[in-house]
C-alpha cells in the first residue's frame, strides 16, 4: 500500500470536514439538540444492542455516529484518519458532554494506538471504497472483536458504485481491478458547492470481496440485507420517494441496489 493514497485523501478529508460541519446533510443543529445522527437502517439494526457495551467505530469522521452510540449509551471508541476530523469529534463531544474517545490513526496503524477488544465494532456509508485491502480490513476487525461480539456494516453497494453519479451512466467496473481510481473531486457528496477540488484515489469491491475476508477470519454471517433506496440525498438526480429514501430520479421505477448490510458474529 502506498503513503502517497492515504496522505492524499487525507488532504481531502481534512478540507471536507469544515465544509460538512455547515452542511444542510448532516444537520448539526439538529444533532446538537438530539444527540442522534443515524439514520433507520442502523438504528433498526443496532439501537436496542448497544447501551452498556464497548464499540470501536472505524473511519468515524467528525464523530456524529460515534456520538450518537454514546448518547445510547455506548462507551464508544471512534478512530480516523483525518486530524481535523478528530480535533473536530473530540470538541463536540466536550460541548454535548457525551463520553467517546476518538483516536487519531489510519486503520491499518491502528494497532499501534490500540489494544483491546470489543462487544462491537461498527462502519457505515462510503469508508470500505477508501481501502485498498479488504484482507487486512477484515484482520484487524476480528482483532478487536471480542469473542461473541457483533461486526456491524452498513454500507454503498458496490453495483451503485459503477455509476458515474453525474450522469448515472455506468463507467466504474463492480469488480476490483487491484488497482485505485484517481480522481478530482470538486466539491462533496454533502455540499456540491463547496469551493473544494482535490485529488482523491479510491476502490471497487464486489459483494464477494468485502464479506469472503470476514468469513475466512471465522466471522459468522447473521443477517444481511439489501436496500433499494439511499437514506441520505449525496448525490445530483436524486429524488425522496418517502421521508428518508432516495432514489435514482431517472431509475425510480426500477429496484435497485444502494445500500447493503451485513450483521456479523466472533465465535465464543
Amino acid at each position: 500500500m502506498k503513503e502517497i493514497w492515504f496522505e492524499t485523501n487525507r488532504k481531502l478529508w481534512d478540507a471536507k470536514t469544515p465544509i460538512h460541519l455547515k452542511a444542510p446533510m448532516y444537520k448539526l443543529e439538529q444533532f446538537k439538540k438530539t444527540k442522534n445522527g443515524l439514520e433507520k437502517i442502523v438504528l433498526d439494526a443496532l439501537a436496542d444492542q448497544v447501551a452498556g457495551h464497548s464499540m470501536l467505530h472505524l473511519q468515524c469522521h467528525f464523530g456524529q455516529d460515534t456520538l450518537s452510540f454514546a448518547h445510547l449509551g455506548a462507551r464508544v471508541t471512534g478512530v480516523d484518519f483525518s486530524p481535523e476530523a478528530i480535533k473536530t469529534a473530540r470538541r463536540l463531544a466536550r460541548d454535548l458532554d457525551l463520553d467517546a474517545r476518538f483516536i487519531l490513526s489510519n486503520i491499518y496503524d491502528l494497532p499501534q494506538h490500540l489494544d483491546e477488544q470489543f462487544d462491537f465494532v461498527f462502519t457505515s456509508y462510503g469508508t470500505i471504497v477508501w481501502l485498498p485491502d479488504l484482507t487486512k480490513w477484515a484482520q484487524l476487525i476480528n482483532r478487536y472483536l471480542k469473542p461473541g461480539g457483533t461486526f456491524y456494516i452498513a454500507e454503498f453497494h458496490p453495483y451503485f458504485y459503477t455509476f458515474n453519479f453525474e450522469n448515472w451512466q455506468i463507467e466504474y467496473p463492480y469488480f476490483n481491478p487491484g488497482t485505485p481510481f484517481e480522481d478530482v473531486e470538486t466539491g462533496t457528496y454533502a455540499d456540491r458547492s463547496a469551493d473544494i477540488q482535490l485529488k482523491e484515489y479510491f476502490w471497487c469491491h464486489a459483494l464477494a470481496e468485502t464479506l469472503q475476508p470476514l468469513l475466512d477470519e471465522g466471522l459468522v454471517l447473521k443477517a444481511f440485507r439489501e436496500f433499494d433506496y439511499t437514506p441520505w440525498d449525496c448525490f445530483p438526480g436524486l429524488r425522496e420517494r418517502a421521508p428518508g429514501e432516495f432514489v435514482i430520479d431517472k431509475f425510480s421505477d426500477l429496484r435497485l441496489p444502494y445500500i447493503f448490510s451485513f450483521k456479523m458474529e466472533k465465535p465464543t
